[in-house]
This record gives structure tokens, C-alpha cells and sequence, in this order.
């Protein structure tokens, strides 16, 4: 096929996600594609592509945390590239935000990730690639191919090369589990489990051990971290317990309301997350690793029609 039947692939950014996409397309090896955002003085905007994807497979690189302005960009985005007659266009959402509704917990409340998953696809995604989902059965709401990537390759390089003895994995509550024992296996470690019971959505009421930290180093390890309420409390507890030192990962660095101010003034040594969120600001306890190559690798394969099996694994 020549090269005017099968043209290069394009990476295009949201703006929320800009730095990543820039790391991204420079570890795929093109440049990032051209886009200008019109806005209009109540707010709207408008995104247009400045090039032609006529044809073209189509990388739109952006994650989609609150304000739901993110998320709307990538669905106009979305829309823009199926109007311009791309390819296939692929979705890549390093966080998937809205991703902890995934379920109706009581009367009368949304199942806001299934109804996200459907926008996408109706904005014209054909193709989703996203890290570390809150729920691994978000996959089932898309009709569309999702590749979902676990930040385990990335973490457990890091976590390695820190040799630490007498290494716990933890996990901040009984939903993460499944991941802290996966963890473990890598680590071949023992694992330690924080119940916790809420008063309401980020409010802790009360929280315990299941497992002994005494005389440990422990490595918490969560899908995202918010206000960090949980893991700061969790961190402190099991100082008190008889834990050498509390370390965490997670994936996505939310970060919201008094985060920053938890952090510092928590017991916990280190909080190690990846770039899929870019931070509010820094912080010296904050150690930030890259997902770029890994996006990069796996979007190189899905253009070469490659197996990406190795970048599921835990």
C-alpha cells in the first residue's frame, strides 16, 4: 500500500495533557500534531484540527479529570477527527476520570463511568488505550477495543532498585487487594490489608489493620490518590504499629483539596505516581515517574497491528 493510501500516524493533545502528549510523540518519534483552541467569551470553546487526518490513524492523548471541561474536549476532539474522515481514531485517556461511579451503591444515583465510556464512543473513539482503571469491569461498558495498561511495568522497576528489607505491600482498603497481592507475588513479600469504614465520600471514620507491620518497610499501593485522607491516615497507623518507614504508589496523582498539606505533614516517606495527572505543585515527598514510554510503546504496536499482551501484566 503506498503511502498516500496508508498515511502516518497523528498524535494530537488535549490541552490538560499537553506536556505527556509531547513526551509521548517524541518517545513514538513524530512530531505532535497542530490543533487550535477558539474560545468564546462564555466559556465555549473550540478545537480544530490545523492539518488533514484524511485517512489517517488518529492518537488524541488526554486525561479526563474534573473540571468535566477536560473530558468535553476530548469528546469535541473525538468529533472533529470522525468529521474529518480519520482513519481510526484511538482515545487515550492516561486517566479515565469519572471512573469511581461505576456502580449504583444506592437509590437514584448515576453509573456516571458507563455513561462516559458510551460518549466516547458516540464522539467517534474506535479504539480506547487507559492505565490502571479504578475497576478493571469498566472495560465491559466500551463496545469499543480498550487496551488497559497496568503502571505495575513502571512501578516495580522503581520499587526493585530500592531494596528494601523486610518489604510489606499494603493495601489503603479491601477493594485494593486484588492489587496489593499482585504486587506482592513481583515483590514476594507479605501483605498487609487497612479496613476502613466512611461517613461519607472522603471522610474516614475509622480504619484498621489486618496484618502485622511491626519492624517493616511498607509500600501502600492505590490506583489514584485524592485527598489523600486514606493514605496519610494509613501511614501514620502503621508507624504507630512499628513500621521503619510507609511509602506509597499511585497511579494517578489527583490531588485535590488539602492533599499537599496531608502529605507533608503525614508520616508517610514518599508518594511515587506517574505524570497521567499533571500536578497542582510540587512537593519534595512527590516523585513523579513517566508513562510516556509506556503509551508510546503500546501505540506503536496497536499502529503495527502488534501484540501489546506484556504491558497487561501486573
Amino acid at each position: 500500500m503506498s503511502e498516500s493510501q496508508n498515511p502516518a500516524p497523528k498524535i494530537f493533545a488535549c490541552k490538560q495533557s499537553q506536556d505527556l502528549a509531547q513526551n509521548i510523540a517524541n518517545a513514538f518519534g513524530i512530531p505532535l500534531g497542530n490543533v487550535i483552541t477558539s474560545h468564546y467569551s462564555d466559556g465555549e470553546f473550540q478545537p480544530s484540527f490545523e492539518e488533514s487526518v484524511r485517512g489517517s490513524r488518529v492518537f488524541i492523548i488526554g486525561s479526563t479529570f474534573p473540571n468535566s471541561d477536560h473530558l468535553m474536549e476530548m469528546l469535541l476532539m473525538l468529533d472533529a477527527a470522525k468529521r474529518s474522515s480519520a482513519r481510526h481514531i484511538t482515545a487515550v485517556l492516561p486517566y479515565f476520570g469519572w471512573a469511581r461511579q461505576d456502580r449504583k451503591d444506592k437509590p437514584r444515583v448515576p453509573i456516571a463511568a458507563k455513561l462516559v465510556a458510551k460518549m466516547l464512543e458516540t464522539a467517534g473513539a474506535t479504539r480506547i488505550i487507559t492505565m490502571d482503571l479504578h475497576a478493571d469491569q469498566i472495560q465491559g461498558f466500551f463496545e469499543k477495543p480498550v487496551d488497559h495498561l497496568f503502571a505495575s511495568t513502571i512501578f516495580l522497576p522503581y520499587l526493585k532498585n530500592l531494596n528494601l528489607d523486610n518489604l510489606t505491600i499494603a493495601s489503603p482498603d479491601m477493594g485494593g487487594s486484588k492489587r496489593a497481592y499482585a504486587y506482592s507475588k513481583a515483590m514476594e513479600s507479605d501483605v498487609v490489608i487497612c479496613y476502613k469504614q466512611r461517613e461519607k465520600a472522603n471522610i474516614i471514620s475509622h480504619m484498621e489493620l489486618i496484618g502485622d507491620v511491626q519492624g517493616k518497610n511498607v509500600v501502600l499501593v492505590d490506583d489514584m490518590v485524592d485527598t489523600a485522607g486514606t493514605l496519610t491516615k494509613a501511614a501514620d497507623l502503621m508507624i504507630e504499629r512499628g513500621a521503619l518507614s510507609v511509602r506509597a504508589i499511585c497511579t494517578h496523582p489527583i490531588l485535590s483539596g488539602g492533599a499537599y498539606e496531608k502529605l507533608k505533614n503525614s508520616k508517610l516517606e514518599e508518594l511515587i505516581v506517574t505524570d497521567s495527572i499533571p500536578l497542582r505543585q510540587e512537593s519534595e515527598k512527590i516523585r513523579v515517574l513517566t508513562c510516556a514510554n509506556l503509551f508510546a510503546d503500546v501505540m506503536l504496536s496497536v499502529h503495527g497491528n502488534k501484540s501489546i499482551s506484556s504491558k497487561f501484566l501486573m
